[in-house]
């Protein structure tokens, strides 16, 4: 006993401490590979995913063909098993082979969840062999139990590849990932996704009506009749601006005495811009492309006057929202939005927009209810009578591309640059002025009750963490792509997760389904629900996924996303291999990942893409501080021409997809249950949380433009007069006055963050993921990071969206480099942060702007860092 004993110590003098081997995950033929690797090799091999070879197949080629052989993965016996298997073979030796009675245990009943895993090799029609040795079952067991798994290059999974909790009327024991996978993608299989996507697009879904509060009841039975924890409904009373059927908006021609004269047919009274301002505008018509602040800058450098006009804009490039508040900054006194074929390009094989159709849209630079900003719309809350800055104060209105032609011919003054041309039969396009007309807009706001409907699965290890998925139900018109298409995925994907929960699966956190309703009007659903609860979210919201026009096409992939899930994304991509059924340009077989290269070489300017405003997904990062995702499928040549117009059919939608419409919804809802999979079941979150390192480092070159700039006081020829001394009069010596301003501050802020998130990687390698409440504490630390990114320094009633990435306002990194250009410039900058016009370069703005762009981002590195004891800064 003595000598087994020393054995043992020997044994376990040569197990490394966790810090010292980490065992990745080897993609390959033989599932279940482990390879040894040295920490001091650890910076050479490229992090593999966290849970390998997991692809996405079609429902036909699910689960494991009877008889395969499943060999078990010796050379995963690492020396930190050592001790146990000495143990085992003295025991065996001394005490003989053992072996387990045949035959196998029975069969489980769903498909694809055998026990192979367990039980040695199982050759070809062997399913019933006489014996199983006893070392097999046990180095099996001692291979899987201690795998350290990685995901992506900064975030570091310690996480056993088994859901350990399991339904009592199941039947089953442990359900590994492979057992997952297969189980969501058959289950996913047997819905009926196109038709729930026509018969959705066939009902009457406008905000408020009473057609829609049909719809939230059957959804509400749908949901009741699954195997889910909780579904409840949350009722928000918000104003909805309206057309008025009695007074529809009006569009004339005026004389020069400003008589009306003409009127220009609006083909549809109901087509209209919510929140638009309302009365009447007047002013002459000048052709402004699309509206961008750098084509009103063109229009202005070629003596276009703009103050006082009429400007007629382009769908597209930027929200209507944008055009309209940039119109308002130049002097405009109204907007007409128009589309143009060219914007659509005209495939024969494809359905293109009618010429008499215009194009809905909002107009309010900013989402949720626009009277109550700052503050839910819950039943006849009292508030103060406010309104939010984006509210513009000048009217818009759509029209068709047979309008905007008629207008255009009238147009005078120089011809518009090549690219401003578009497709309408006028030549040439001219930037005007022309005629004057007259705007009337007459919409109205109305008190509208509008229903979230809620369903959740309760997690078993972290209940209080949301994995968040949700879609928008209402659409002004048939919304197939807009809507339909997003509510009949969260359907399946709660039928599917229901039926996978009856069937063995738990996850480890909360999965919550939500189906939002005012969508239409610039996210308000989302955005009140979020102002309702955002002292409950904080810090449960994990992540949100966006199911929201997430199929527009065919042809290139899209992900507008917070930097944190970037690397998820491009993993699960790598990972989900395309249905044959799917007829893409290239052959099948290949990942999705190895098709969107195909389209878009550049992954990180082509692919990934900042949230808009226009998404619900922006709302939760921009304004609450959970890192979000939306992603599209989209043509190739064009934009889809139908999107908020009447029609967006169903057959439209089919057709331009040319039948496949079915199938890029399932590897739509394909992409979102592995999101959801791998963010509820991994231990730990999967984020890439040391990302927006270097996403400061990208913009430090364009600060580092203007380091000169700052420490010289002449603004405008600091770049090329540093260090120079000049004569001015009588001989007088001067020296360009020193600034002492610096961005060094920012430049250490970010240092900090990379220290603390290489820190805390570090953490995570030697840590044991058998500790849960070591891997609850990172994840609380991993969330922090996007929560952080709110500005803690301005308020969220005067500046909603407080991310200094992606928000609104002076406090943002967009905001203080639009101010830092101003040392360059005349001072008029229309920015990307909202703000108005400034008066060229202010110090004490700068100061101001530096620090506190730069305290938050001191803040996210101090919660990266844990508690205070660790955080280690050198600012």
């Amino acid at each position: 006993m003595e000598q087994l004993w020393g054995l043992l110590q020997r044994a376990q003098h040569w197990s490394p401490r966790p810090s010292q081997t980490i065992y990745k995950r080897v993609e390959g033929p033989d599932l279940g590979h482990l390879e040894e690797e040295e920490e001091d090799r650890e910076e050479e091999v490229e992090l593999p995913a966290q849970f390998c070879p997991m692809e996405l197949k079609g429902p036909e080629s699910l689960g494991s063909s009877p008889g395969r052989s499943v060999p078990i993965p010796w050379a995963a016996v690492g020396r930190k098993a050592a001790p146990y298997l000495i143990l085992t073979a003295l025991l065996i030796f001394t005490g003989g082979e053992s072996r387990l009675p045949s035959p196998l245990p029975p069969t489980p009943t769903v498909k694809g969840l055998g026990w192979e895993h367990f039980w040695g090799p199982i050759e070809e029609g062997t399913r019933e062999p006489t014996s199983y040795h006893l070392p097999a079952f046990l180095l099996g067991y001692v291979a899987f139990r201690g795998s350290c798994q990685t995901c992506g290059d900064s975030v570091l999974v310690v996480s056993e590849d088994v859901n350990s909790e399991f339904g009592l009327d199941s039947g089953l024991g442990t359900l590994y990932w492979s057992d997952l996978r297969n189980m969501f993608l058959r289950f996913l299989g047997e819905g009926h996704l196109e038709d729930t996507i026509r018969l959705t697009s066939l009902r009457e879904r406008m905000a408020g009506s009473a057609r829609m509060a049909t719809l939230v009841q059957d959804i509400l039975d749908i949901f009741s009749s699954h195997k889910l924890n909780h579904v409840w409904t949350d009722t928000h009373y918000v104003g909805l601006q309206l057309p008025d059927p009695a007074h529809p908006n009006t569009l004339h021609w005026v004389d020069a005495a400003g008589s009306a004269q003409e009127q220009l047919p609006l083909e549809d009274p109901e087509v209209y811009c919510p929140y638009s301002a309302t009365g009447n505008a007047t002013g002459k018509l000048v052709y402004a492309h699309y509206g961008r602040q750098e084509d009103l800058q063109d229009l202005r450098a070629q003596g276009v006057e703009l103050t006082g006009s009429l400007l007629l804009v382009r769908v597209g490039i930027t929200s209507f929202a944008q055009k309209v508040a940039i119109a308002q900054d130049f002097g405009a006194h109204g907007v007409l939005i128009y589309p143009d074929p060219a914007d659509f390009s005209q495939d024969p094989h494809k359905p293109g927009l009618s010429s008499h159709q215009a194009v809905y849209g909002h107009v309010h630079l900013g989402t949720g209810d626009p009277y109550t900003p700052g503050f839910p719309s819950f039943n006849q809350t009292q508030f103060p009578p406010v309104e939010s800055s984006g509210l513009p104060s000048i009217p818009a209105q759509p029209i068709s591309a047979d309008i905007a032609e008629r207008l255009l011919r009238k147009l005078k003054g120089p011809v518009a640059p090549k690219e401003w041309k578009g497709r309408l039969s006028v030549t040439p396009y001219r930037l005007g002025p022309g005629p004057r007309l007259h705007l009337v807009v007459n919409n109205h706001r109305a008190s509208t009750p509008i229903s979230n409907i809620f369903a959740c699965i309760e997690g078993f290890a972290e209940p209080d963490h949301y994995v968040v998925i949700g879609a928008q139900r209402d659409a002004w018109g048939p919304g197939a792509a807009k809507s339909a298409v997003g509510t009949a995925i969260l359907l399946e994907l709660v039928r599917t997760f229901s039926s996978m929960v009856s069937n063995g699966f738990k996850p480890r956190r909360s999965l919550l389904f939500i189906s939002w309703d005012g969508g239409d009007f610039g996210s308000v659903g989302s955005m009140e629900w979020l102002e309702g609860y955002l002292s409950v979210l904080h810090l449960k919201a994990v992540v949100y996924v966006s199911l929201d026009n997430s199929v527009l096409g065919d042809g290139k992939f899209h992900a507008k996303t917070s930097p944190l899930l970037i690397s998820l994304i491009e993993n699960i991509l790598k990972q989900a291999r395309q249905d044959r059924d799917w007829e893409w340009q290239i052959r099948c077989g290949q990942t999705l990942y190895e098709q969107v290269q195909l389209t878009n070489p550049n992954w990180d300017s082509e692919v990934i893409r900042p949230l808009p405003m226009d998404s619900s997904a922006y709302s939760f990062t921009a304004f609450a501080g959970v890192p979000a995702v939306e992603f599209s499928f989209m043509e190739n040549d064009r934009e889809y021409p139908f999107l908020h117009t009447k029609e967006d059919t169903y057959e439209n939608l089919h057709k331009t997809l040319r039948g496949r419409l079915p199938a890029v919804a399932q590897a739509v809802a394909q992409l979102a249950g592995q999101l959801l999979i791998r963010l509820s079941h991994d231990h730990l979150l999967p984020f890439d949380f040391g990302r927006y390192g270097d996403v400061v480092l990208r913009h430090i070159g364009n600060l580092n433009e203007f380091s000169g700039d700052l420490k010289v006081q002449d603004a405008n020829s600091a770049h090329s007069l540093q260090g120079v001394s000049f004569l001015g009069v009588a001989g007088t010596v001067f020296h360009p006055q020193a600034r002492g301003l610096t961005l060094q501050w920012v430049y250490s802020a970010r240092g900090d963050y990379i220290r603390a998130a290489e820190k805390l990687r570090k953490e995570i390698y030697s840590s044991e993921q058998s500790d849960e409440r070591l891997m609850r504490m990172y994840n609380v630390r991993i969330m922090r990071v996007e929560f952080y990114c709110l500005s803690q320094y301005v308020s969220p009633a005067d500046s909603p969206f407080r991310h200094i990435f992606l928000g609104q306002g002076d406090h943002t990194l967009g905001a203080l480099l639009d101010h830092l250009r101003m040392l360059r410039s005349d001072g008029f900058k229309t920015n990307s942060s909202g703000l108005a016009p400034g008066l060229g370069f202010q110090e004490s703005r700068f100061r101001r702007q530096l620090a506190l762009l730069t305290w938050t981002l001191q803040g996210a590195a101090n919660a990266l860092s844990g508690d205070v004891w660790n955080i280690d800064n050198n600012f």
